[in-house]
């Protein structure tokens, strides 16, 4: 018997929309096969297809065997635009995705600000658990963790400490756009988070007692995720497999621009858009 693929395409319609922050939506969508979606927990990605402005479904390739190259072979203007985001949370029959909002700035910002009950895109999704879609992944035995990223990072923080067990310790810190942004976020661990201004992550973080036998994750704007590493391991003494850190944007470079290297480089299933 063939083993069954850890990804497959799952059509999802807006179940509801509703407006977490002054930049942060959450939309939640259904499924009549959402059975089949089985996610990793933590900050498990997956990728969707949004529909171009004027058309009725988002076009993609069904093919599991190529569905990369076949897409990238359709004509940019038709094909699916294809983004990289985060399972904020999963129910039956439901999930979430939270969506860091910029106005027009952005085909998948513009989508999400104006979703409504029965729109659609497609997802790209995990039918195992260990799929290869999770990066937040401490050895056993782990119980102090080091936390940090701006508001793109914050639907996948929020995942990390719903999972993280009673009896570990989080210190947190999230950059978020303005106060109103900050949100409710609870963990069966210990956890202190600390929210920032705009531009302050890195510095507020080199002024922070840190534990030495920490596991880091850190996400985001990709020059400060860089520079963060950079301290957690040159600075701080933190060992390099100790520091997971993943770029979810960077400063001065468009959606488009970053997608283009992205396939130009990068496995379809573990690169950030």
């Amino acid at each position: 018997m063939a083993a069954e693929a850890p990804w497959r395409f799952f059509d999802l319609h807006v179940v509801r929309a509703e407006r977490l922050s002054p930049h942060m939506a959450r939309v939640t969508f259904g499924a009549d096969d959402l059975g089949g979606f089985v996610s990793g927990g933590r900050d498990q990605r997956i990728k969707l297809f949004f529909p171009h402005p004027g058309q009725e479904e988002t076009v993609v390739p069904r093919s599991p065997e190529d569905w990369f190259g076949e897409w990238r072979a359709l004509d940019p203007d038709v094909r699916g635009i294809m983004r990289t985001y985060t399972v904020r949370a999963q129910r039956a029959g439901e999930v979430d995705i939270d969506f860091a909002l910029h106005g027009d700035v952005g085909p998948a910002s513009r989508w999400a600000g104006a979703a409504r009950p029965g729109h659609t895109v497609v997802a790209l999704g995990p039918t195992l658990a260990d799929n290869g879609g999770v990066e937040f992944e401490p050895p056993a035995g782990t119980g102090s963790f080091v936390i940090a990223g701006d508001e793109t990072a914050l639907p996948a923080i929020g995942a990390i400490l719903d999972w993280l067990p009673a009896g570990g310790r989080a210190r947190v810190w999230i950059e978020v756009p303005e106060p109103a942004d900050r949100q409710d976020l609870r963990s069966a661990a210990d956890t202190e988070i600390t929210w920032v201004e705009p531009g302050t992550l890195i510095d507020t973080i080199r002024a922070a007692d840190l534990p030495a036998d920490a596991y880091c994750w850190i996400a985001g704007e990709a020059g400060a995720v860089r520079g963060l590493r950079r301290h957690l391991v040159n600075e701080r003494g933190y060992d390099r497999s100790a520091v997971e850190f993943m770029g979810y944007w960077r400063r001065g470079a468009g959606e488009e621009q970053l997608l283009a290297e992205s396939l130009a480089g990068q496995n379809p299933h573990t690169g950030e858009d």
